[in-house]
């Protein structure tokens, strides 16, 4: 084996990996507050991130570590913080400021249970609906669920790829187990790795609109510092940046920050599908329950029951039509999730009664096995 490819095979937690994804796509900025079980991203960070050229702050709480990833955003400095269960909660005020002022920034939660300060070393996946709506307002959001070592890495770096393409936060959601369990991966060669970078203003100075309302519904986006002035604001605001009350420029800017997510839909959700003719029953899975979810599925064909298995990498937008179309084929989609069933709800919305969805739901900290699964998938075919 060339050494070179010797150098990529490294053995690594999923925080870890979330560390080298956002340097391999060109992070130069990040602060954050230590807090289990996310802490080892930032542990990373702290001294790898200044190696290469970009600045990390600890910061004194969660609210202000988000307020200064947007500043640095602002500045042009691709910019994160990481996370874990409340600390997530305090960062929504200034994760609904980006959204609203349309300034690009990852934020990874690595969810543990809940409420409050809840289980800290425990796994959980409470924070799906707190990811889609933690903040006020009608928003877009866009959310990414790896659940292996190695997709934390290629999704991280597409998160970034995505909050500079399309102006927003970008959520990167992972439970306890994907962040800290152990897997040899090979990473890509850098120039494996694609990586996006922000639309600049082709304009002189004086004829810059920060908030165009443009064709594409993107506006371009310069950093402060670059001899471009331009005013931001949580208020809603028209092209200028400045506040205003006038409905018919509310109404227009509202609908483009959400139309910019929706009218790109197709190119954001991304899923893993394994279909089988004939099945009747199908799972829905992601993060570390679709671990489980995949074992028990390779059992229950080992018995020669077909099983139709949709795991999405990308949890909102949801993946709305997909799961439509898996429904339609199906009597039942059994839904695994570590909290009482929040995206099982989305299932069934989607399906709109087309079959029936079956929920497992774990919230005493510990994982979903592949048994408990099988079991549901043996009484249900059995039917």
């Amino acid at each position: 084996m060339e050494k070179e490819t010797q150098d990529r095979i490294r053995v690594m937690t999923g925080n870890e990996a979330c560390a080298e994804g956002a340097l391999a796509a060109g992070l130069k900025f990040f602060a954050g507050y230590p807090i289990t079980p996310s802490s080892e991203i930032a542990e990373v960070l702290s001294y790898e991130l200044p190696k290469r050229g970009g600045k990390f702050i600890q910061m004194e709480d969660e609210i202000a570590s988000m307020g200064a990833v947007i500043g640095a955003s602002l500045a042009g400095a691709k910019a994160m913080t990481a996370t874990s269960g409340p600390g997530f909660s305090l960062k929504q005020e200034n994760l609904g400021y980006a959204s609203m002022a349309e300034v690009p920034c990852v934020v990874v939660n690595v969810m543990r249970g809940g409420p409050s300060t809840g289980l800290p070393t425990l796994p959980a996946q409470g924070d799906v609906m707190q990811s889609r709506w933690g903040t006020h307002g009608d928003h877009p959001i866009i959310v990414l669920v790896p659940n292996t070592v190695r997709e934390v890495f290629d999704l991280t770096v597409r998160a970034f790829n995505l909050a500079e393409r399309y102006r927003v936060p970008v959520i990167l959601l992972f439970d306890e187990i994907i962040g800290h369990v152990s897997e040899k991966v090979v990473l890509p060669r850098e120039d494996e790795i694609e990586v996006w970078n922000r639309v600049k203003p082709n304009v002189p100075p004086d004829q810059y609109l920060p908030y165009q309302e443009t064709e594409n519904d993107i506006p371009p986006f310069v950093s402060f510092g670059e001899g471009y002035r331009f005013h931001v604001t949580g208020l809603v605001h028209d092209q200028t940046g400045f506040p205003t009350n006038n409905p018919t420029q509310i109404d227009r800017m509202l609908r483009r920050l959400n139309r910019k997510i929706e009218r790109y839909r197709d190119e954001i959700i991304e899923v893993e599908e394994d279909k089988e003719d004939g099945a009747r029953i199908g799972i829905f899975a992601y993060g570390s329950s679709s671990r489980s979810a995949r074992r028990a599925m390779i059992w229950a064909r080992e018995r020669g029951i077909k099983i139709h298995y949709l795991r999405p990498k990308v949890i909102w937008p949801f993946p709305d039509k997909e799961v439509k179309a898996m429904g339609e084929k199906l009597d039942y989609i059994i839904v695994p999730e570590l909290n009482l069933g929040q995206i099982a709800h989305e299932v069934e919305w989607a399906t709109r009664c087309g079959c029936e969805v079956i929920k497992i739901n774990r919230i005493d900290g510990e994982p979903i096995n592949p048994q408990q699964i099988l079991d549901v998938i043996l009484e249900l075919n059995a039917k």
